[in-house]
């Protein structure tokens, strides 16, 4: 958090031409044409601002996928903004960012999540306080070690110009927050995960925030490569349908871009596009020992130095 200067006509140039530039890469890969929906937010005399959603439904390799991007402001701070930031209580801000996340049909490619975002809290008399947010993280529900290695690898290499420290940071800081308390498990194999990041000033803090978003392709796209036709039957179906649950609950109870957008009236149609189409929940269900199921928690949903 800093008080430096904040371009944000800059920051929105780039969050919106990482769109287009992602979009025509999936849009590649699938075949399929990313439906377009603009927005605008109703003026309430708290809110206001738009976007766009661009959203693949029942694809050749996407059975649900979404980039989002958005640009709002408001007049009061809502509280998953707020409430670890008591002194910016109430004040007026602007937030824009790209979201995504991926839901392929092949149960052995993952589904992936990537964002990038900027926050922007003033009031009359006092410099603006901002900062950037953002990451990558991989969910596999077969897990493969060089599917691994590499997102980390890519993740890496996006953050070393910054920082020799930055990766086992940002990375340690994944796997705390995509966890869910109420299971004792990660939401998947991690990646990078940072937040209220404005160290050395702007120029410095929107670069790394740059090559996160730039890196996104290049540790997601290889894996999918490798993925995306592998020969599958309903048993591979029915385990992906039940662990996206977890997916499902972690978005709807800790993840705080979520909350944040339904509770600063967000569009909601943008909000849940992260949840996947077909999803299973079973009373108590464990899989067998020394099954391809079992393996994804014991050997992958665990905390690893994966390079």
């Amino acid at each position: 958090m800093t008080t430096e200067i904040f371009d944000s006509a800059a920051v929105k140039a780039y969050f919106s031409g990482l769109q287009a530039h992602i979009v025509g890469a999936l849009e590649d890969v699938d075949g399929a044409t990313f439906r377009t929906d603009a927005w605008t937010r109703p003026t309430d005399g708290e809110t206001t601002g738009g976007g766009a959603s661009r959203v693949i439904e029942g694809g050749r390799v996407f059975e649900r996928g979404g980039v989002n991007f958005s640009h709002v402001a408001g007049s009061r701070l809502p509280p998953s903004a707020s409430a670890h930031r008591p002194e910016l209580a109430g004040r007026r801000w602007e937030a824009m960012g790209v979201s995504l996340v991926l839901h392929p049909h092949n149960p052995y490619a993952p589904t992936v999540h990537m964002n990038v975002r900027a926050f922007v809290a003033s009031q009359d008399g006092a410099a603006p306080v901002w900062w950037f947010g953002g990451g990558m993280d991989l969910t596999p529900y077969y897990g493969f070690e060089d599917d691994a290695r590499h997102f980390h690898a890519a993740c890496k290499a996006a953050l070393d110009p910054f920082g020799a420290g930055l990766h086992p940071r940002f990375k340690a800081w994944c796997d705390r927050y995509f966890f869910l308390k109420h299971r004792n498990e990660p939401r998947g194999i991690g990646g990078i995960f940072f937040d209220d990041f404005a160290e050395d000033g702007f120029a410095h803090a929107f670069a790394l925030t740059r090559s996160v978003g730039d890196a996104f392709l290049g540790a997601y796209l290889p894996i999918l490569a490798r993925r995306r036709d592998l020969p599958y039957g309903e048993r591979e179906r029915d385990f992906q349908a039940y662990r996206r649950g977890r997916y499902v609950e972690f978005n709807l109870v800790y993840d705080r871009g979520t909350l944040f957008g339904l509770q600063s009236g967000g569009r909601t149609e943008s909000i849940l596009m992260s949840l996947p189409p077909l999803v299973k929940w079973r009373y108590d269900w464990q899989p067998a020992a020394g099954t391809p199921e079992a393996a994804l928690t014991t050997h992958f949903l665990v905390a690893r130095d994966w390079i």
